[in-house]
């Protein structure tokens, strides 16, 4: 009887030289503006602190006992790219030479040549355009991040719940945060709340704009409940809370934000994820990094689910736990991980997303996000 952990040990040890080795491969951005050092001290609210690796190999690493013994290995290998043409050429080389799937943390337009590339599931878990869900969806992609309108949603819902109905809309002056705000206009008139003005704000150096990024003057003359602020680079809105003309909430990209995942977040286990992630990777757990985890998990889910490769191939069947109470599955009409968002203020957890009472005839989570009857990914899965 002594000798029997050490036969089991040589039993595993043999099955595990035998296992039949499923391969993935994760593509990055060389040089991630996101993650420069000053940004990453600032800790934006629903942006990147570190790599998404460290999110996968967590995922892979907590499942390793269950492949093990299911007769199965898993191994990652990372490529940084610099480029649409690059990461294009990468995902074509990585299938060729194997790999099952392809999880991904580009940008949208890269992430869409990776997905034209590869005839396998690729994964998304960095990107939160609307756009890869709708017009530029590909069938054999997938999301483990929100989308925007995913964010804005589970924000509009929670301002219904707390009546307040007057919005004051400020928004960035680039590109991307003139389609996000697009997006978050979009939220508002879905559940009945009103815009009671929208400004544009900017950061400048030249002394003739600086009123543009004034809080008191870019707040002032309008009755508004709450303050909603689009600022895809974070710096404006991290200096707006507390700092209005009148005494109101700010929520969007500062004050209260709906977010993937919090390091605060103390229900359905998800302590314990958070505290093997902080040992893992010495930093907090963030929304992208778990976006990474669960895409790590998805990945096993669908290797032990469907035997191997040909299961991965059925992603779209594959559900997982996120420890959000909830079983998480992706939608198969637009690739999309169907999950509860987390409200935060950065100190905390204030409330999750859909809000209780919030009513839908299948899947209340489909309340965050398209819906089915949309149908505005034409791609079939």
């Amino acid at each position: 009887m002594r000798r029997l952990p050490a036969i089991l040990a040589c039993a595993l040890l043999a099955g595990a030289a035998h296992a039949a080795e499923l391969r993935l491969t994760l593509l990055a951005p060389a040089d991630d503006p996101r993650l420069e050092r000053d940004r990453v001290e600032r800790a934006y609210l629903g942006h990147p602190t570190g790599p998404a690796a460290d999110g996968v190999k967590l995922a892979l690493d907590e499942s390793r006992f269950e492949l093990d013994a299911a007769g199965h290995r898993v191994a990652l290998a990372t490529v940084a790219v610099d480029s649409p043409e690059a990461a294009r050429s990468a995902a074509a080389s990585a299938v060729k030479g194997g790999a099952a799937m392809l999880l991904v943390d580009l940008p949208a337009a890269w992430t869409v040549a990776v997905a034209e590339a590869a005839r396998v599931p690729v994964i998304n878990m960095g990107e939160a355009s609307d756009a890869l869900r709708e017009a530029d969806c590909r069938a054999n992609l997938f999301h483990t991040l929100p989308s925007e309108r995913m964010r804005a949603d589970a924000l509009a819902q929670t301002l219904v719940a707390q009546r307040w109905t007057n919005v004051l809309l400020l928004a960035g002056s680039g590109p991307a945060d003139a389609a996000r705000s697009a997006v978050v206009e979009g939220a508002l008139k879905r559940y009945g709340l009103k815009v009671v003005a929208k400004k544009p704000f900017k950061l400048s150096a030249d002394p003739r704009e600086r009123d543009l990024a004034n809080p008191l003057l870019l707040t002032a003359g309008s009755g508004y409940d709450v303050v909603w602020v689009v600022d895809s680079d974070g710096e404006f809105a991290r200096l707006l809370p507390y700092r209005t003309a009148q005494p109101r909430p700010v929520v969007g990209d500062a004050g209260l934000a709906a977010v993937a995942w919090h390091a605060q977040f103390e229900r359905f286990g998800a302590p314990q994820v958070s505290r093997r992630f902080q040992r893992a990777a010495g930093r907090a757990m963030t929304g992208h990094d778990w976006a990474a985890w669960i895409a790590g998990k998805a990945a096993v889910a669908a290797v032990l689910g469907g035997g191997g490769k040909n299961g991965l191939a059925a992603l779209v069947k594959t559900a997982v736990d996120g420890s959000k109470g909830v079983s998480l599955g992706f939608r198969p009409w637009d690739g999309q991980l169907r999950q509860t968002l987390l409200l935060t203020d950065g100190q905390g957890v204030v409330a999750t997303a859909p809000v209780d009472g919030m009513l839908h005839p299948r899947n209340v989570l489909d309340t965050l996000g398209a819906d089915a009857p949309e149908q505005r990914c034409k791609a079939p899965r």
